[in-house]
């Protein structure tokens, strides 16, 4: 473990924007923390704990201590119908949906494609066409820094909520995830709940999908609306879908009644945020170095020399538009740094 000085971070978000961390350390085992945050010269840093970069903006350099979370692992324990399958906070999270989906391990094929890695997986409650990471999650393992302790959380510890946890919340900065155990299943039940994955199937000529079939069609469907980072600059979905109460919903929906929904919890609705944004004209924009992608407006992009604040600039004028629009305040996503 080395301690690296002035560490350039713009290989390690996805967005691609430059930034420099004043002290970098990159963890492989777990053991790792504990050695770190012993070491007092670094114990009162500011910190900030990065895994694939796939859900955060730089607007400034990192004057504090990154740690980057690289530890590697996976191993399967079969329990009747049911698959606890383990993690390193560092896996690639398309790496471990491969890694099930190739072992028909059910519960996360539509999950494929998602960029980052496992660590950061339970701290957004990740999700996609119908599926949560709480829907799957069992525990994680967790270094706690005050103690420097290393603890189990199970699901009812985590606090999920939409792309919420207690990671994000109340616990924010207090702990650091270093494997994730899910429970998965051998007994494979398509959710194909999602019209744009009904469509893709009905193409494709297939009824009844199996997991692999399943886990294809959601990466097609990804890929055609959503940028690879390795080509241009991007977090993925920038901004959450916002749920309203159905009171509004009902106001709204004479006005707009192509506006894209979906249940939520009893009394609340949740709406597309790529729909409005795309309804106010947004969609494909391009204005100085970033914009909005060509096929997602939920999708904003580096078009190669964007700094941080130009995108986060360019995401205030969209809320703005939205909002003048619908009375709807969209939310980021990303965390902006």
């Amino acid at each position: 473990m080395q301690v690296l000085e002035n560490f350039s971070l713009k290989s390690l978000n996805t967005f691609g924007v430059e930034a420099i961390a004043a002290r970098y350390v990159a963890i492989e085992q777990e053991n790792d923390l504990q050695l770190l945050f012993s070491d007092n010269q670094l114990k009162n840093y500011p910190r900030l704990v990065l895994g694939g970069g796939s859900n955060v903006l730089f607007t400034n350099d990192f004057r504090g201590l990154v740690i980057h979370i690289k530890i590697q692992g996976l191993k399967a324990e079969v329990q009747g119908d049911d698959i606890l399958v383990t993690a390193g906070a560092g896996v690639v999270w398309n790496d471990l949906v491969n890694y099930c989906v190739d072992n028909e391990f059910a519960g996360i094929e539509n999950l494929s494609l998602i960029p980052g890695s496992v660590g950061a997986s339970p701290v957004q409650n990740i999700g996609a066409y119908g599926v949560e990471l709480q829907d799957v999650f069992h525990s994680c393992r967790v270094f706690e820094i005050s103690t420097g302790k290393i603890k189990i959380f199970n699901k009812e510890d985590c606090e999920f909520n939409y792309r919420d946890s207690l990671f994000k919340s109340s616990g924010k900065g207090l702990f650091i995830i270093t494997e994730v155990t899910f429970k998965l299943s051998g007994i494979f039940k398509p959710n194909v709940s999602y019209g744009a994955i009904t469509e893709e199937l009905q193409k494709r000529g297939i009824d009844q999908p199996n997991i692999k079939e399943l886990s294809q069609v959601i990466s097609h469907i990804r890929v055609s609306k959503l940028p690879d980072p390795t080509t241009i600059g991007n977090a993925g979905s920038f901004f959450k879908n916002p749920v309203i109460p159905v009171s509004k919903f009902i106001q709204l929906q004479p006005r707009f009644p192509g506006i894209v929904h979906f249940p939520a919890a009893e009394g609340f609705v949740k709406i597309s945020a790529g729909w409005l944004i795309e309804y106010c004209g947004w969609k494909g924009k391009v204005v100085g170095n970033t914009g909005t992608w060509k096929n997602q407006a939920l999708v904003l992009v580096n078009h190669g020399d964007a700094t941080g604040n130009e995108i986060l600039s360019f995401s205030s004028t969209i809320i703005e538009s939205v909002s003048s629009v619908f009375g709807i305040e969209l939310e980021r996503e990303v965390n902006i740094l």
